[in-house]
Parts: C-alpha cells; structure tokens; sequence
C-alpha cells in the first residue's frame, strides 16, 4: 500500500503530525540551556545544549545563556563623606550559574542586577572620603561586588567583578587638587634642600674640628684653592688672607719700625 492509495484526510493528518515534530525540534548552542514549563510548571532541570523537543502548546521554553554578561552601570551621582558631589560609573561581569533560578524567580535578571549595582555603588561610595576613593579603588571594587553578588545569589546569577570604570571631579576640585599636589611637591623639595643643607653644615663643623687640631692644613688648604682658582686663568682673582696672617704682619711691622728700635 503506497502513500498514493492513503485517503486524502489520512495523508493531511501525517503531515500535520510530521510538521508538529518538526517544529517541535530545537537546537540549543553550546552556552544556552531551556527552561522547559509543561502545562506551567517548570522541569526540575534545564534542558540541552543539542537537539531538544518542545511539545507545544503543552510545552513552553525559555532559553538562557550561560555566557558571561558585561553590564554598564550609568552614571551615579554621589555625595562622598567629605561632602565632594562626583559621577561614578562602573561595570559589572555577570553569568547565570542556576538558569531555573534566572526564569523564575526574577523577570529580567539583567535589569534587576543594573539596579542592585546602581543602587549599591551609591551607597558604599558615599561611604568613603574622596581619597580613599581614589587610592583604594580595588578595595572598594570587592566590596561593591560581594554585596551585589549576595542579592543576585537568589535568582542564580553570580557576579565575578565590578570595576569602578570612570570618576568625574568637579573642575573646581580639579583646581584644588592640583595646588594641594604642587604644595605637596614644593614642600618636599624644601625638605630635601634642608636636608641637604643640615648635612652639608654638620660636615662642615667635622673639618672645622679637625682642621683646628692641625692648623697647618689650613694653610694648605689655602693653597689647594689658589692652585685650582689658577687653573681657570681667571684675570682678577679675589682670595680670602687669613686674620692670623695679618696679625702676624702686624706684629712684624711693629717690630721693625725705627722708633721701637731706638
């Protein structure tokens, strides 16, 4: 018996049920799963990834993908504790560890992360002072996450970084910020050239203490400069006479005056 010998309403009755599995056939990709709910409730575990057969209308599907999910957090507008008004935006990687979870206990699980971080990131920044903001950024970021991953624990999806992405300072702190820099700056360098001078005093107490235990090497050292001064073929040169060698003239003149001789 041929197909062609088969009554007209038999042959429309296989091919309908042809087509209904057809198109019951899905095929799921590697990264997605189905939510299967049979007459409304849901299967106890997900199907795929592969060839899968939803039996419609008594079966309905919802596909999740358990790739991970970069979220952009807009910008807040935040009240730090030291009263500096910012924008801060951030972003957020998320996957779905649990897709049953994900359909249905929460609509839209994108969403709902987008407002717990908007809502958390304001929160734990307005915490903090604008410096520990801007010098503990890593700390912080582990903390946004760990509270925003305990939220989204209930509907199956897991948070594994949040990245404080951008601050924008008012052009007003921007100002202040620079000229507390470069007073930072100058007061350093005036505490290096303190430094530097204390050094250089104390070295010079120690030659002046060891000098005075050999007054010679005064003398010589005077000589040392007169030769390096030469060495320049400087035409005027301006030397410093030692007091002691002009006590010492002074008493020699004073002794050969022709007065005292007689």
């Amino acid at each position: 018996m041929s197909a062609s010998d088969l009554p007209l309403p038999t042959l429309i009755l296989v091919a309908i049920v042809v087509l209904y599995l057809l198109n019951s056939i899905k095929i799921l990709r590697e990264y997605e799963r189905a939510v299967i709910f049979r007459l409304g409730r849901a299967l106890p575990a997900p199907k795929g990834p592969g060839i899968i057969l939803v039996f419609r209308p008594l079966d309905q599907m919802v596909r999740i993908s358990l790739r991970q999910e970069v979220l952009e957090v807009p910008p807040q507008d935040i009240i730090t504790r030291d009263n500096v008004t910012l924008k801060v935006n951030a972003v957020v990687t998320l996957y779905v560890v649990n897709p049953n979870d994900a359909a249905i206990k929460v609509v839209n699980y994108v969403y709902q992360t987008s407002q717990f971080a908007q809502t958390t990131l304001r929160s734990v920044l307005g915490e903090v002072e604008l410096d520990e903001l801007l010098s503990h950024r890593d700390r912080l970021n582990l903390r946004i996450q760990t509270i925003i991953d305990q939220r989204t624990e209930p509907f199956g999806v897991k948070v594994i970084s949040v990245e404080v992405k951008q601050v924008d300072l008012p052009e007003q702190m921007l100002r202040a910020m620079a000229k507390q820099a470069e007073a930072e700056r100058e007061k350093r360098s005036k505490i290096i050239h303190a430094e530097g001078e204390f050094n250089a005093a104390q070295k010079l107490v120690d030659a002046a203490a060891l000098m005075a235990t050999q007054p010679m090497t005064l003398q010589l050292r005077y000589l040392q400069t007169l030769s390096d001064i030469g060495v320049e073929k400087n035409t005027t040169v301006v030397f410093p006479l030692p007091i002691e060698l002009l006590t010492f003239l002074k008493k020699l003149t004073a002794d050969v005056t022709p007065g005292k001789n007689a």
